[in-house]
């Protein structure tokens, strides 16, 4: 169909009408609505032209007022602007001055484990107990069981390089017992450098709790106590039947034997008093009589002298002496079985409970070099700072730091020294406040910006600028404050005040006003 003189194209409406796509209805819903706007536009078309000059004019008159200036306006914007005092308003705070570092979390002084499988029996095989990494390992913990014998964790700095037996004495020694000490058992007086038999009662206790045997004796020291307890108890015997013989022998005269020689003496005497009473007295009679009593006197003192238990008293005495023996190679053997303590069954860590930080031994492989990695159980933050700024730094101060979220967090200094080597920084080593377990795996090996306090006020402050401060005619401190239009510049109104300074960081200074008055806000004039 030819379109007629004034009616709009309406090839694109026959395109659109004419998609294959479209259903039959969607092409007429379409085409009614094309034809409805196009019949609008004829009927408006004088408007919509009018409407559209009306929007260009007012976008060039727009774009002509920014750009063009008149001579006035340019005159007025070359000449210079009015002076005027600089000002900055008085600050009310805490005032803290502050060293910044650069500080890496991590956990604290991690160490190789290595183990002296030396005196173990044949091969070291690795047969259990191996802990798993993020574990900690703890007093009287086992940190891992070679060929079937524990590795028991005991608090020391010292390593263990020899078995610990009786007699031996040294620093590994004291060591020892204060560990056991810390545990709670007896193994002697930690000032007492010797391993007695109250160690080694020690080493069986420990054992006991750990739920392992005693480690083996050594070798022939079963053997040579079966023996010394053999020897005793034939010494026994031999002082019990030397005792038996002893009881058992007559010594000296019978009661019958002395009763009877008594009587002789007294029938002897009798005779002999009768014979010297006789008148007259026979001479021989009487001595006959005398040589009788003193023979029967001589026989009651020697009765029973050929009677003596002496071989059996020598008897007795030696099973004494033979039984002492016996008992003192007993007490030998017994301290020669007592428990030692070898190198390979003990680690001595410092500073427990430590965190597995890494395991390198496997079950069932033979141990060969580190087993483990070791840490502090604690995280810590350490980082360096310049000789300088370290200087105004010790132990206990306060530091704040930065958790993964952006809060603060407040940690606590530890330790100050100089570098290692040749290194002009000194370290810093701090101790963060108690972190929660989410807080301690976020943070674990970032590298956080820590702020340490080496002077602050008590409480909040009135501050201001070291521009602000000046001296007065009599060597005190001022401010002046600006009471009017610091844009008026020399004609604004000003008041001086003078002050007391006090804790002076990078960019304020803590000021007191001594006389006048000096208040938060206050414009106080740094320039002209």
């Amino acid at each position: 169909m030819e379109q007629g003189e004034g009616t709009p194209p309406t090839e694109g409406l026959d395109l659109i009408l004419d998609d294959p796509e479209d259903a039959p209805e969607e092409r007429r819903r379409r085409g009614s609505f094309l034809a409805g706007g196009a019949a609008v536009y004829r009927q408006n078309r004088t408007l919509w032209i009018v409407a559209a000059v009306a929007l260009l004019g007012l976008v060039a008159g727009l774009l002509l007022g920014r750009f063009v200036v008149s001579p006035a306006d340019a005159a007025a914007g070359t000449e210079p602007p009015t002076p005027g005092l600089v000002t900055v308003p008085v600050e009310f705070g805490p005032l803290s001055n502050d060293v910044t570092i650069r500080g890496e979390v991590a956990y604290a002084d991690p160490v190789e484990v290595r183990i002296d499988t030396s005196t173990v029996p044949g091969v070291a095989v690795v047969t259990g107990q191996v802990p798993e990494e993020g574990s900690e390992l703890g007093e009287a913990s086992i940190a891992l069981e070679i060929a079937g014998r524990p590795v028991i964790v005991l608090p020391g700095e010292l390593p263990a390089y020899r078995t610990l037996r009786l007699g031996v004495e040294g620093p590994d020694v004291v060591q020892f017992k204060t560990a056991m000490r810390a545990l709670g058992l007896d193994a002697g007086d930690p000032a007492d450098a010797v391993f007695g038999v109250e160690a080694a009662v020690a080493v069986e206790a420990l054992y006991g709790r750990v739920g392992y045997a005693t480690p083996d004796s050594e070798e022939g020291s079963e053997e040579s106590l079966r023996a010394a307890q053999e020897f005793v108890r034939s010494a026994e015997q031999g002082l019990l039947t030397a005792q038996n013989d002893l009881a058992t022998t007559p010594v000296g005269a019978t009661p019958v034997e002395i009763r009877q020689a008594d009587n002789a003496i007294a029938s002897a005497s009798r005779e002999f008093e009768a014979a010297r009473s006789a008148d007259p007295q026979d001479p021989v009679q009487l001595g006959n009589l005398l040589d009788t009593l003193e023979l029967a006197q001589l026989q009651r003192q020697e009765l029973g002298a050929d009677r003596t238990d002496a071989t059996e008293r020598a008897a007795v005495d030696a099973a004494l002496v033979q039984l002492t023996q016996a008992q003192e190679e007993l007490a030998r053997a017994e301290e020669a079985a007592l428990p030692s303590l070898p190198a390979g069954e003990v680690l001595f860590l410092a500073d427990l409970p430590r965190r597995v930080d890494a395991v390198t031994a496997e079950r069932g492989s033979i141990l060969e070099g580190a087993a483990m990695t070791v840490s502090g159980a604690t995280l810590g933050l350490s980082g360096s700072a310049a000789e300088a700024d370290a200087r105004l730094l010790e132990a206990e101060d306060r530091a704040t730091f930065e958790l993964p979220d952006g809060a603060p967090h407040e940690a606590t200094v530890l330790a100050v020294g100089p570098g290692e080597g040749d290194t002009s920084r000194w370290t810093i080593e701090l101790e963060p406040d108690p972190l929660t377990p989410e807080q301690i795996q976020e943070l674990q090996g970032s590298n956080v910006r820590v702020s340490i306090a080496v002077g602050a006020t008590d409480g909040d402050v009135l501050s201001v600028p070291f521009a602000a401060l000046t001296a007065g005619p009599g060597g005190e401190t001022r401010v002046e404050v600006s009471e009017g239009d610091p844009r008026e510049g020399e004609r604004a109104a000003t008041r001086l005040v003078v002050v007391r300074s006090g804790l002076a960081t990078s960019g304020a200074v803590e000021v007191t006003p001594l006389e006048g008055e000096l208040s938060e806000g206050d414009l106080v004039v740094v320039g002209r």
